[in-house]
């Protein structure tokens, strides 16, 4: 058999023993999702990705979430919870980008499921980025996210709950 790649777009698994047979592309969707905090920028940076206070608002994805890594450029990153039965799962990523108070992107290179990595699937490439923007005060986070149109759902529910809880935690404090 010729030695053949799949498409741009096309998942490079989910091939047959007699023929190369791709899988169905996975269309995604890009979600934002964007709040004023009446707290500086780097308060608003601290809560959100300090790892305690990154708990606390993380239950609105699921109870138990937490991360493991760093978030410092090059720094590979877990985001991890208990799933149904209680065995451990998430995403894997790469901190690409990190200006401290500004901005951070995230490229998952793909998933954990019981407690195993899996490197590619349909979180492989996704980005998630945070962006920290002050003014007088106030400071304004945006949530991106590419993310599979099956997932949209649960991720724009689960997202505008997260960063609903994460102005209420940086104007308390």
């Amino acid at each position: 058999m010729a030695n053949s790649r799949p498409a741009a777009g096309e998942l490079a698994f989910g091939w047959s023993c007699a023929a190369a047979v791709p899988l169905p592309k996975i269309t995604m969707e890009t979600l934002r999702f964007s709040v004023d905090v009446d707290a500086p920028a780097q308060h608003v940076w601290n809560v959100m990705l300090g790892l305690d206070t990154y708990r606390e608002w993380a239950s609105t994805f699921r109870e138990g979430s937490t991360y493991q890594g760093g978030w410092n450029e090059g720094d590979e990153i877990r985001f991890l919870g208990p799933d149904d039965v209680g065995t451990l799962g998430g995403l894997l990523g790469t901190v690409v980008e990190n200006r401290p108070h500004e901005f951070v992107s995230i490229r998952y290179l793909g998933s954990i499921e019981n407690g195993a990595e899996n490197r590619g699937g349909p979180a492989a490439g996704l980005h998630e980025n945070y962006t920290f923007s002050q003014a007088g005060g106030v400071t304004t986070l945006v949530v991106e996210l590419e993310v599979p149109d099956e997932w949209a759902d649960d991720m724009r529910g689960m997202w505008s709950g997260a960063i609903i809880a994460i102005k209420r935690m940086a104007e308390r404090t």
